[in-house]
């Protein structure tokens, strides 16, 4: 997968702007503030989702602007495929609404990640695994979201259930219990798809992981656990699910939320190499699994959907020294596909195997070089 061509109109600080970049590497350079990670930011939103930054669409608007924003990119899947249009945004008259176009026509936000794949580190993710199970449950379904495109779609209708189950359960004494069966019959239905493509996923992700090398990028182990923190020992089938549920309507109305299901699991690692876990590690050695774990997985997408996904890695080689630096560029360049890395100094991509592309930012203007 191959973003051609990316143009953004009214996006962050970048008023108008338009790119070519070929397969391979893309290096992005400037300042701090020039706008780097702000273009990292929307091709993230060329997938389904809220992006990298998970913000509200109106922050997304140029100061300025007149309450719009756009991005489009030409993709080429396959060198016998003509290329694909994708493109969102947000228009003035509509202001909050996220609006999809795949080839000109209107489309779902689900429906982009039939088309592109998108994985992506940033400064953000350092404290990942010492950061709350939320934060870990949307990473890992990111993951998910790559290989299966239908995962958002269970995740979507799985949370309106939830939170339609939530309303009737604020008051317990008039709720209808064939709507909440009805409701619960949902949660059970998608849960267990959902939680299918995580345990799925994984079993994968921790066989590819399994066959790297300890170095020069540590090697995490990955288990999926439950909310007391203990390693699920089977998935989730959708009537133990709907007894579940059942079971637990009264300790839900006490607690103002769905205390147990899919949505309460969680992702647990380990330092391979030392056993311990990757909360107590340091902050190097946690960076150093999140990118081992990030380029594991891009290795598992290609071998599924025949397809290498866009990688977004933002300040990731300003943080690695000379030689895992030059480590993660030639893994880039050897397992082929696109790679976009920002970085304040030129000089840092001095280490790249070709074919790279380049842009210079500043005071959001990009030229090429």
């Amino acid at each position: 997968m191959t973003l051609t061509r990316l143009s953004l109109t009214d996006f962050r600080n970048h008023a108008a702007a338009d790119m070519a970049a070929g397969p391979g590497l893309v290096a992005l350079h400037g300042d701090n503030g020039a706008g780097k990670t702000n273009i990292l930011e929307a091709i993230s939103l060329l997938a389904p989702g809220r992006g990298l930054r998970r913000a509200a669409l109106a922050d997304m608007v140029r100061d300025g602007a007149s309450g719009g924003f756009a991005v489009f990119a030409e993709v080429q899947a396959g060198a016998d495929l003509p290329p694909v249009a994708l493109g969102t945004g947000m228009e003035p008259a509509q202001p909050g609404r996220r609006i999809v176009r795949i080839n000109g026509a209107p489309a779902a936000a689900t429906a982009l990640g039939e088309w592109l794949a998108i994985l992506w580190l940033t400064p953000a993710m350092d404290r990942l695994f010492v950061e709350t199970a939320g934060n870990r449950r949307r990473f890992l379904d990111r993951l998910v979201l790559a290989l299966d495109p239908r995962h958002a779609q269970h995740g979507n209708r799985y949370e309106a259930a939830l939170r339609a189950r939530g309303k009737l359960l604020a008051d317990p004494a008039g709720a209808d219990g064939q709507w909440l069966a009805s409701l619960e019959a949902q949660l059970a239905e998608h849960g267990a798809a959902m939680d299918a493509a995580r345990q799925a996923m994984l079993a994968g992700l921790s066989a590819e992981l399994a066959g790297q090398p300890d170095a020069p990028f540590a090697r995490p182990l990955l288990t999926l656990v439950d909310s007391d923190g203990k390693a699920r020992e089977a998935p989730h089938a959708v009537d133990a699910l709907k007894e579940l549920f059942a079971s637990r309507r009264r300790i839900d109305a006490a607690a103002g939320r769905a205390t147990a299901g899919p949505h309460r699991d969680d992702l647990s690692a380990m330092h391979a190499a030392t056993g311990r876990a990757a909360a107590r590690c340091s902050t190097g050695e946690q960076k150093a699994m999140l990118l081992s774990l990030v380029l594991a997985h891009s290795d598992c997408v290609a071998r599924a959907r025949g397809q290498r996904p866009v990688l977004l890695l933002d300040e990731v080689a300003a943080h690695l020294d000379p030689l895992r630096r030059r480590a993660l560029y030639e893994r880039l360049a050897g397992q082929g596909g696109q790679a976009w890395l920002t970085g304040t100094e030129a000089g840092l991509f001095d280490d790249m195997p070709g074919p790279v592309t380049r842009f210079r930012v500043a005071g959001g203007r990009i030229t090429a070089g």
